[in-house]
Formats: structure tokens, sequence, C-alpha cells
């Protein structure tokens, strides 16, 4: 028996911005496209990693919601990466833990409206994890991100 074969890697660039300097987007040839996030990521470059993120303002208020709150976590994220000298083209990695999945389902159409706003059609690899609940008691959604920017 012989064993299986590997599968054939196709590497697409992001088409927003040159091949060369951006996280190139992993896809095994025959595999269904996925739709908003990436199988993989490959970048070469400086890592620029956040902590949990959730959706708080510059006063410490949460939004009412979850959608506002993911809305506000996407932008908190967008400002870490600025300060970072990064931005969304960069990111390579979102880790989601959300406290009730079926909220999450349940707006996926704005989720994807809010998020294409922040970080443009740039999706990278993407986990999505629901737990009991987060540190901040309010918080409905917290978000880990990895970017890499190029030397």
């Amino acid at each position: 028996m012989n064993p299986p074969k590997a599968p054939t890697l196709s590497v697409v660039p992001d088409a927003k911005t040159d091949a060369s300097n951006v996280p190139q987007v992993l896809q095994p040839a025959g595999w269904p496209a996925p739709k908003g996030y990436a199988n993989g990521m490959a970048a070469d470059g400086r890592i620029v990693v956040t902590g949990g993120v959730i959706g708080w303002d510059a006063a410490g208020h949460l939004p009412e919601g979850f959608v506002a709150q993911a809305r506000q976590t996407l932008a908190n994220i967008a400002a870490i990466l600025a300060e970072g000298g990064a931005g969304p083209e960069h990111l390579v990695r979102l880790t989601w833990y959300v406290v009730d999945i079926e909220e999450y389902l349940a707006d996926l159409k704005a989720l994807g409206r809010i998020y294409r706003e922040i970080f443009g059609a740039h999706y990278p690899a993407m986990a999505l994890v629901q737990v009991v609940r987060l540190v901040e008691k309010g918080a409905r959604v917290e978000i880990e991100a990895t970017a890499v920017v190029p030397r």
C-alpha cells in the first residue's frame, strides 16, 4: 500500500498589495475555498501580537450587544496593529472567543460588513472558540490577533 500523496499547495498573494511584502494565503489544491477566513497563511518579517482584545472604548465602557462589541474589538485591534507599524493586510491569524456561538452565527452578515469596513477584504487564518465566560463579565467577544510586518 502506498502512503497518501501530500496535497499540492497553491500560494495565493493578497490581491490588494504587492505579493512580495504581505502574508500569503495557503490554499491546498482541490480544497473548497473558505469564506471569510483562510486555511493557512505564510509570512516573513517582524511579528506583532495582541493580547485578548475586547470591545471597550478609551473610557473603558463596553457597548451593548454582540455586533457593537465586535466592531469596537476589531477597531481596537486595528489601533494596536497601527501602534506596532502593522495594518490589517499584515494579519496572519485571528482567534475569536465568544460566550455564545449562536449569537455569533445569528449575526454573520453584520459581522462580515463591519469586518470589511475595518480590515477590508483580507481574511487571515481564523479560529472561533465558545467559552463559558470572559474575564470582563460584560464582554461578549474577545479576539487575539497575530500580524507579520515585512522587514
